[in-house]
């Protein structure tokens, strides 16, 4: 008998719903709130709010998509942590309703899980080289910025961390500094490739082991258009394009040092890419140029299940459901990552 998987992903601003069936993707739906936009950031209460709203029809969009009944389901998977408090509740107390009302399971998802398993998305009629384990992953988003070992589909071990702030903030304060609106990453990469990368240069951070930091390059840039603005006012206008290629160069320059020792220390070969943060254009060059100079096994995300999305949350449920795990219906979202393995 086949196993049919309705995941829901709530966890921020995007609402989205997937079905996964024998591990194959037949539907994976999403709704955006571009009521964040002029707020220059996520508003926890409104994108609560956008999620009690959107989640009905994109629930019903992704199993009318799949060409499945509710009774096919064989469990309801969702996100549990970790993400906004009130996001989180929205997807959880629906996929209980819902689950209440089929007579169906649940299972709980930690969403970085879920995109470090996000390479496993398979599309129906479509064939694609999947990791092999173990390999390590390089996971960077708006919140998170991690080197993950990936064992098998159920254990992982974080390696290497930041210790301040994701590097998805960083690129977000660059934006916000430059006044480019919200979100920035994807503008700083679009401005950075016309730029000089070489042009100026900002602080980068000493840091331990396999760990990150990026508040110092954020307070570097801050006092690098704080003194040039002293001078030109017209500074930024006139250099734009070579302040977002610099400071996306020295960003990506941390992540693959930190990537690089990885693994040196680990001798693993199978390298991937996932999160947010992964659909910057110059990021995924040069992590595919350094694994064609390291040897390394390269897997990078389709730009689509780079975000938050209901297709990864599906595999990774798919997985947790096959292994005979199962959610209570007490399970509560947790908000952070430290709180929920």
């Amino acid at each position: 008998m086949s196993v049919t998987i309705l995941a829901i992903e709530s966890s921020c601003d995007d609402t989205s719903a997937a079905v996964v069936q024998d591990g194959v993707v037949l539907s994976n739906i999403m709704a955006a709130q571009d009521v964040h936009k002029k707020y220059g950031g996520v508003i926890p209460e409104l994108a609560s709010r956008a999620h009690q709203q959107n989640i009905v029809p994109v629930v019903h969009g992704a199993i009318e998509s799949a060409g499945i009944a509710s009774k096919d389901i064989s469990a309801i998977a969702f996100t549990r942590g970790p993400g906004l408090l009130g996001s989180l509740l929205v997807g959880t107390s629906f996929a209980k309703g819902l689950a209440i009302s089929l007579g169906k399971p649940i299972v709980d998802v930690n969403h970085l899980q879920g995109h470090l398993l996000s390479h496993f998305i398979i599309e129906k009629g479509k064939e694609k080289e999947l990791p092999e384990f173990p390999y390590i992953t390089l996971l960077v988003s708006g919140g998170h910025t991690q080197i993950v070992k990936v064992k098998n589909f159920l254990e992982f071990e974080v390696i290497g961390e930041t210790i301040d702030d994701a590097v998805g903030e960083a690129f977000d304060k660059c934006a916000k500094l430059l006044g480019l609106g919200y979100p920035g990453g994807p503008v700083v990469d679009r401005l950075a490739s016309l730029g000089d990368p070489h042009r100026f240069r900002f602080a980068k951070p000493k840091i331990k082991d396999l760990n990150y930091s990026f508040s110092g390059i954020k307070t570097s840039l801050l006092y690098f258009l704080r003194d040039n603005l002293k001078e030109n006012e017209r500074f930024v206008e006139e250099n734009l394009n070579h302040i977002c290629a610099s400071y996306q160069k020295h960003l990506i320059d941390i992540l693959l040092d930190k990537l690089t020792k990885a693994y040196k220390e680990t001798g693993i070969v199978q390298i991937a890419l996932s999160g947010g943060v992964s659909a910057n254009s110059e990021l995924r060059k040069r992590v595919v140029e350094s694994g064609h100079k390291y040897g390394w096994k390269m897997f990078v995300p389709e730009l689509r299940y780079t975000t938050d999305n209901a297709a990864m949350i599906a595999i990774a449920g798919y997985y947790k459901y096959l292994s005979g795990h199962r959610a209570s219906m007490d399970s509560v979202p947790v908000s952070r990552s430290a709180d929920y393995i």
